[in-house]
């Protein structure tokens, strides 16, 4: 009965199933995953449970970012003048994790820098909560997946033939479980990948619930591999990670509502911030990839950048100022940006002192046929995590504990932070550049959006949104258009397609611009018509994807 009422309340319960209403439309990085996510659909699911199976199932057909062996955020947004929701499932440090526990050097790809998984508590209570069909039958398809296999594309085979030939992959049971013929021979597009531990594990999830993972055989074998490596988890640090519901953050930019993720994602706080500081200026009097806009979004993304490392960290530890996302803020910063001159990062230390002189996550977008959304992102922080698969268990544990400023009070040009509030302290949740995001208008959801990609994450959602809203291209130009990113330190602009605008380097360089070419996100998302509830993707071939309706 409660959960009938709490379904109610947000507006999750929603009508029935009807063929007349507008499909359903899951956007992600894997095929496999993305045809899950639309066969729960099909079976009367709502975007939750798909969001669940799919995260799943990229578990397994997505292993350098999909996980349940790490982390990551929801976003849902219920149809009509409902209230969204976030669900908080970022790792958290273990008990004994302390600031000074990286003082000495540390492989990134340790059992060290594992943070407690959230993954698995995460999906499963937003599918308690939020869900509609049995979990069973939302965390079976994974398990089919592992179980009996997929078909590896030449994407997933060169990803997983350029981890196992880096010396920097020592862990050999990540060699067995991932290595075609116990790593003897190349992965091909068209191979087979079966992880027949990692369906167990799934198979135990499915039938004993999320506790399953946090509890039992599969911690007493998590708890032995953190032994064998002398990591720092114990089965007291999984039983008592929670998943936090918290209220979604709210902005506005020119009419449209703007719904993303409250700290410990520093995302919301920074894309919110940005869009305030944009809307002071006539952004579209010049065309997208002209000197003058990507001189002013530059100086938008240093000071909320530089924001960021202030002020930001897991609101359970320190507190976050209200002010950052205000307009009044916002009319302050953007009034001290000198539209012919780049500033020069260093100047907006303020009193944060500056030293003398990555990352792998992957994001999905679901709207069931109600029109309720959700944007998803989890992540494992590098590319495969640690590298460490946990013996027996098939799955790879994460390395978000190098996503603290790991150096006290060392902050530099190279782009290291050492700010206080996101030091390193046992069960603080790591500072997240994630940021799923949702953008309204006149009370209906427009666009569901998101990315990987590390700190360049909420710049490349600021590109996607800029490019809708101020630019008003169709949502799969918007995902493709060359991106740009500047994060305060490096001191740099950073843009994908230099090539394709012989002058804008030139014209930046000439404005006081340090420039350098980059490759950033990977963002999947989906247009709603206002009008007519017609789904659109924009399938982000970055990296791969594909877009499937119910």
């Amino acid at each position: 009965m409660r959960r009938l009422l709490s379904l109610l309340l947000l507006g999750l319960a929603g009508p029935a199933y009807s063929q007349d209403k507008p499909k359903g439309l899951v956007v992600c990085v894997s095929a496999p995953a993305a045809e899950v996510g639309a066969a729960i659909l099909r079976q009367g699911g709502n975007a939750v449970d798909a969001t669940a199976a799919t995260a799943f199932a990229l578990a397994v057909t997505w292993p350098e970012a999909g996980n349940i062996g790490g982390g990551g955020f929801m976003l849902i947004q219920p149809p009509g003048d409902k209230t969204a929701t976030a669900i908080d499932y970022r790792e958290m440090a273990p008990a004994a994790a302390n600031a000074e526990m990286f003082a000495k050097k540390v492989e990134y790809q340790s059992h060290l820098t594992t943070g407690v998984p959230g993954s698995v508590r995460g999906l499963g209570f937003a599918h308690k909560k939020y869900g509609r069909l049995p979990w069973a039958e939302v965390v079976r398809p994974a398990v089919k997946l592992a179980e009996e296999g997929f078909v590896v594309n030449a994407v997933l085979a060169r990803g997983l033939n350029a981890v196992l030939a880096s010396p920097l992959t020592k862990n050999a049971e990540f060699r067995r479980v991932y290595g075609k013929n116990g790593g003897k021979d190349p992965w091909q597009a068209g191979d087979r990948l079966v992880n027949k531990d990692l369906g167990r594990t799934l198979r135990i999830i499915m039938e004993q619930g999320a506790d399953g993972f946090y509890s039992g055989d599969l911690a007493d074998k998590f708890d032995a591999e953190m032994t064998f490596g002398a990591g720092l988890i114990t089965k007291q640090d999984l039983a008592a990670y929670t998943a936090i519901e918290r209220k979604a953050m709210t902005g506005t930019y020119r009419g449209h509502e703007v719904i993303a993720l409250p700290p410990p994602s520093a995302g919301g706080t920074t894309v919110i911030q940005m869009l305030n500081m944009l809307e002071t200026f006539d952004i579209a009097k010049h065309s997208r990839h002209a000197p003058e806009t990507v001189h002013l979004m530059s100086e938008v993304m240093r000071r909320a950048y530089r924001d960021r490392a202030e002020f930001l960290g897991d609101p359970a530890f320190t507190k976050i100022p209200e002010h950052l996302t205000t307009k009044e803020y916002a009319k302050k910063l953007a009034a001290c940006i000198d539209l012919n001159k780049a500033t020069k990062s260093e100047a907006l230390a303020g009193n944060i002192a500056i030293a003398p002189e990555s990352n792998q996550t992957t994001h999905f977008s679901i709207v069931d046929a109600d029109g309720l959304a959700v944007a998803n992102t989890t992540t494992l922080e590098n590319s495969y995590g640690n590298r460490v698969v946990v013996r027996g268990c098939g799955y790879i544990l994460n390395n978000e504990m190098t996503d603290f400023n790991h150096r006290p009070g060392i902050t530099d040009r190279s782009g290291r932070v050492g700010t206080a509030p996101n030091l390193v302290t046992g069960g603080k949740r790591m500072l997240s550049s994630m940021c799923p995001t949702i953008l309204r208008k006149d009370g209906k959801t427009l666009l569901i959006t998101g990315s990987p990609g590390g700190r360049t994450i909420p710049n490349t959602v600021l590109n996607v949104i800029v490019n809708v809203v101020d630019y008003r291209k169709d949502v799969q130009v918007a995902v493709d258009a060359p991106r740009l990113h500047q994060q305060w330190f490096p001191d740099r602009v950073m843009h994908e397609e230099f090539a394709d605008f012989p002058k804008l380097s030139d014209a930046l360089k000439a404005l006081g611009h340090t420039v350098g070419k980059s490759r950033q996100g990977d963002a999947h998302s989906i247009h709603i018509d206002p009008a007519t509830g017609v789904r659109t993707p924009g399938v982000d071939r970055r990296l791969d994807g594909k877009a499937v309706r119910e």
